[in-house]
């Protein structure tokens, strides 16, 4: 993947890394940890102009944002709740899904600008936001937001590290992988909480 990035990054410029950072709120292993230290750097040696290089960074994780969030509100929650209610859906209940929307309904803004600062979770946070419907012009200045200090945090980086850049993923790389498994174990204890509350239910009606 490095490889692959290395050439977008020599082939396309600026543009390609807004391309790269679009992909990676799409696809969370795409890892903008990678991205753009490299992009700092090379901007550094001149081959990129620094601020295009943010805006372009930017301008992708906005418009991969939107997309996530247009998924959210096409699902809905009242199509989310009857999946909910369905006994084969083992992830979360009804109840869960009422909790979580009252939750973000409350601090919906506050989770869109800082789980941009959050491996993994900045890639799908817009979900929620999408199937809250929080408001679409508030949701893109938040994201714009949280998105433009991240982007310009790790270009700085690579900036000011040059040709030592890539350490930057190798301290923040494990971050991600602890997030990885706490998402994994957080997704299996939801759903054996479902089951086992499925079971128990049944188990009730037939005494």
């Amino acid at each position: 993947m490095a490889d692959w990035i290395f050439s977008i990054v020599d082939r396309l410029g600026a543009a390609g890394v807004g391309l790269l950072i679009l992909l990676e709120n799409l696809i969370p292993p795409v890892p903008s940890e990678l991205i753009l230290p490299l992009a700092g750097f090379r901007a550094r040696a001149g081959a990129m102009d620094v601020v295009l290089v943010w805006a372009f960074a930017t301008a992708g994780s906005l418009l991969g944002a939107v997309i996530l969030y247009a998924v959210g509100a096409g699902l809905g929650y009242e199509r989310l709740q009857r999946l909910a209610s369905k006994r084969w859906f083992v992830l979360v209940s009804v109840s869960d899904l009422e909790r979580g929307r009252r939750l973000f309904e409350r601090w919906g803004g506050w989770i869109v600008l800082l789980g941009r600062f959050v491996p993994v979770v900045r890639s799908v946070v817009s979900v929620p936001a999408g199937l809250a419907r929080q408001p679409i012009g508030r949701f893109m200045v938040l994201t714009a937001v949280g998105s433009g200090v991240w982007n310009a945090v790790f270009i700085g980086a690579g900036w000011m590290m040059g040709e030592h850049w890539d350490q930057v993923e190798g301290w923040l790389g494990p971050a991600s992988y602890i997030v990885v498994g706490l998402v994994l174990v957080g997704l299996v204890w939801l759903a054996m909480r479902r089951r086992r509350s499925g079971y128990q239910g049944v188990h009730r009606l037939r005494r």
